[in-house]
């Protein structure tokens, strides 16, 4: 009899044991298995999603189901994913991400970078910086984002240089070397196109020289470099919410994007206007 007793409360022992060890499992496979069904929560921005359809596709294979949401600014995207709305986004470069978050006091974290859609310099009557002359007139986008990376630019290409601390947003106050007294006139950066001719050269930003019909790496005199340090605040990157950064299906996302397959793809559809930093 009390053999049987034991033999009994052995039995719920190990009953107990089983179903803690059950709960533990459930927990951890709604988050990390990849063997059972994920969902990825993706927030972007613009109507062309080639890219991440294609990313989207290759995911199902692994029986990872991509969900893109398309967002119609730039604020939303940031402050759902802090929301849990969504499980990551991809629309913003380095330098927004970090002010953005700042700002908002938002405890989210880059997991890796997809594009550059660099800034080039262009020129209807010039093949060359080499060619500008003294006092010769440079136009540059008048906002403080896009001025600024401009005018990093300028420095980049050795026309210029900007006060030691300025940031990555100077002004043109912050110029310390103008060795060819370059004009430099800041402009709306919609308007530099129609204005080209009317000035040595033009410091425009990627998505107003594609309206514009301009190739960025065919037609510019100079570009961005990707290999400049300066470049990297203005990677485009994957957002995640920092407490899932560990996470092994948001990680499988970008292993996924970050391959020659993608890279391919990013050069067939946009045509070099983007460039994969990966």
């Amino acid at each position: 009899m009390k053999a049987k007793k034991l033999l009994i409360l052995l039995g719920l022992v190990v009953g107990i044991t089983s179903l803690a060890g059950c709960g533990k499992a459930k927990t951890t496979a709604a988050s990390e298995d990849l063997n059972k069904k994920q969902v990825i929560k993706l927030g972007v921005t613009g109507d062309d999603h080639r890219i991440w359809d294609n990313i989207k596709t290759r995911l199902a294979k692994e029986n990872i189901e991509l969900q893109i949401v398309t967002f119609s600014d730039y604020v939303r995207p940031n402050q759902a994913l802090a929301d849990g709305e969504i499980d990551a986004n991809s629309f913003q470069t380095v330098a927004y991400f970090e002010q953005f978050k700042k700002d908002r006091k938002l405890d989210l974290t880059s997991i890796g970078n997809t594009v550059l859609a660099p800034m080039g310099i262009y020129s209807s009557n010039i093949k060359d910086l080499k060619e500008l002359k003294n006092k010769d007139k440079i136009a540059i986008p008048n906002d403080a984002t896009n001025g600024g990376r401009a005018l990093l630019l300028l420095q980049d290409a050795g026309l210029i240089k900007l006060k030691e601390g300025s940031g990555i947003t100077p002004t043109v106050k912050d110029v310390v070397n103008n060795p060819k007294s370059l004009e430099i006139i800041p402009l709306v950066a919609t308007q530099i196109p129609r204005s080209i001719k009317d000035v040595a050269a033009a410091a425009i930003n990627n998505g107003v020289a594609t309206e514009a019909g301009y190739s960025p790496l065919k037609d510019s005199i100079y570009i961005e470099d990707t290999k400049k340090e300066g470049a990297k605040n203005y990677f485009n990157i994957i957002a995640v919410r920092t407490k899932d950064k560990d996470s092994k299906v948001l990680k499988r996302l970008v292993e996924v994007y970050q391959t020659d397959e993608t890279k391919k793809l990013i050069d067939e559809t946009t045509k070099g206007s983007s460039i994969p930093v990966f």
